[in-house]
């Protein structure tokens, strides 16, 4: 069994260290910092890489917040609160996480979103004609992916 090396990483070796974590998949800023600090990073080593990283394009929290926010509305994941939570968890500053919500949720209508989120995972429910079991359960689910409770209950009761 081979053991892990301990020996921190040299500038060069965090460099590629980081360039194999983004050629991946995106990560915040925040995100390769704390991978890099975990292999032994030196704190002066560290500001330097990720200054260089973000030069030459690898990293980009405006980026990878865009897609971040436009994948979890569009897959009906994540909506409002909980969106910004999740962007807030995952590294994001407050700035960015506004900046990059701002023009997705200006163009879409959260009344429209529980409608689309409950055809697509409750096809056929009717709440006038639910249980009241059924119902909690709905406007659970509904309010676990973010969308505001007065939205929820003005689109599920217009549908009655």
């Amino acid at each position: 069994m081979r053991s892990k090396n301990t020996e921190p990483l040299t500038p060069d070796q965090a460099y590629q260290y980081a360039l194999r974590l983004l050629t991946g998949r995106d990560y915040s800023v925040a995100r390769v910092r704390q991978k890099l600090a975990a292999k032994g990073v030196a704190g002066e080593d560290l500001e330097p890489l990720l200054l260089r990283l973000e030069r030459e394009g690898w990293l980009d929290d405006r980026r990878y917040a865009g897609r971040f926010a436009e994948s979890a509305l569009s897959s009906g994941r994540y909506y409002g609160v909980r969106l910004r939570l999740e962007m807030r968890r995952r590294g994001f500053s407050a700035d960015i996480v506004n900046e990059a919500l701002a023009p997705l949720l200006e163009e879409r209508d959260e009344i429209d979103e529980v409608r689309s989120t409950v055809e697509r995972r409750y096809p056929g429910f009717c709440y006038a004609a639910a249980s009241d079991r059924d119902k909690r359960r709905v406007v659970g689910f509904l309010q676990r992916r973010g969308l505001g409770l007065s939205a929820i209950l003005r689109a599920l009761r217009s549908e009655e």
